[in-house]
């Protein structure tokens, strides 16, 4: 059963982590990781070169990120994932809750601001173009959370529980546009909320974590319904290849299950990065106001103690 649109057979054997992990390369994914490695690979040796700093978290961030999405789709994982739910479904939440994640801490808006070269006067180069971008109606409105939250949410339910699915897993076109589709969605959903780039929306840290966990119960629910379900659910993987030895609905219930542990480990690990970036905040706040404290002599607290004093003189 040609069903990939990989051009290769889908009589695959029964599913081991050595198997899936085999090389696999989609040639879109896989040039298009090459090329995201390679423009920030750019970016922080122009910034060294100059005599710049760029931290060395934020790289190793940024490729973990490019090497997830790899993981998922140029190895035999994409291959298994054509056929077996479970599979399909660990690569959707890699791609649309990890790869993000870990993009996102690589900061490459604020390396790409930092890197590219300002344009002449009067003229928009690669950076002027950006900062409009950065700055128009368009990006305002979906990385604000009215979009974001609601498209989180359809993603799962207005893709699997209707047709749409099976004709975009019908064609390899169909199968690369809706794993990109899945990874920006990740990436406008949690970019406000982990708030490393600049971007139209900076929302309190207190608003960041409500956004946080607003999508996070309907996810659980589509774990949940996935699991409980008495029936396969979804078309494609009805009838799996016999050379698996898988049964749909088994498979279908370990779907459910990466759903809804995804659901709960991601944004955990997004709570204490958001958590300690408050912290950090507090304490650079304190010390700015202790700096400017001793700047001025606290000019602050002393104008707090002569009105005090003038009460007190009224007051006798």
């Amino acid at each position: 059963m040609d069903h990939s649109g990989h051009g290769m057979t889908m009589d695959l054997p029964p599913f081991t982590l050595g198997r899936g992990l085999a090389w696999s390369a989609d040639p879109f994914f896989l040039v298009a990781c090459l090329l995201g490695l390679a423009l920030y690979g750019w970016g922080v040796v122009r910034l060294v070169r100059r005599g710049d700093k760029w931290p060395v978290g934020r790289t190793v961030a940024f490729a973990a990120g490019v090497l997830s999405v790899a993981l998922m789709m140029c190895t035999k994982l994409n291959d298994y994932g054509m056929v077996m739910f479970s599979v399909h479904m660990v690569q959707h939440m890699v791609i649309s809750m990890v790869s993000p994640i870990l993009l996102l801490l690589g900061a490459p808006i604020t390396l790409a601001l930092r890197a590219l070269p300002p344009a002449g006067r009067g003229r928009k180069g690669p950076r002027e173009l950006l900062l409009v971008l950065l700055h128009s109606r368009y990006m305002r409105i979906i990385t604000h959370p009215a979009f974001t939250i609601p498209l989180f949410i359809a993603s799962l339910y207005a893709l699997y529980f209707t047709p749409l699915f099976d004709t975009l897993m019908g064609s390899q076109a169909g199968h690369i546009a809706m794993m990109v589709h899945f990874l920006a969605v990740g990436v406008v959903f949690f970019w406000p909320i982990m708030g490393v780039d600049p971007g139209p929306h900076r929302p309190g840290y207190l608003m960041r974590m409500l956004e946080l966990f607003a999508g996070m119960p309907f996810h659980a629910f589509f774990g949940i319904a996935l699991m409980m379900a008495s029936s396969p659910m979804v078309e494609t993987f009805k009838n799996p290849p016999a050379s698996l030895g898988i049964d749909a609905l088994s498979d279908q219930n370990a779907a459910g299950g990466i759903a809804w542990a995804f659901s709960e480990v991601p944004s955990v690990l997004v709570l204490l990065a958001l958590l300690f970036q408050w912290y950090a905040s507090e304490e650079r706040q304190a010390r700015r106001s202790d700096r400017a404290a001793d700047r001025d002599g606290d000019k602050e607290l002393a104008a707090y103690n002569a009105y005090l004093a003038s009460l007190n003189t009224r007051g006798g």
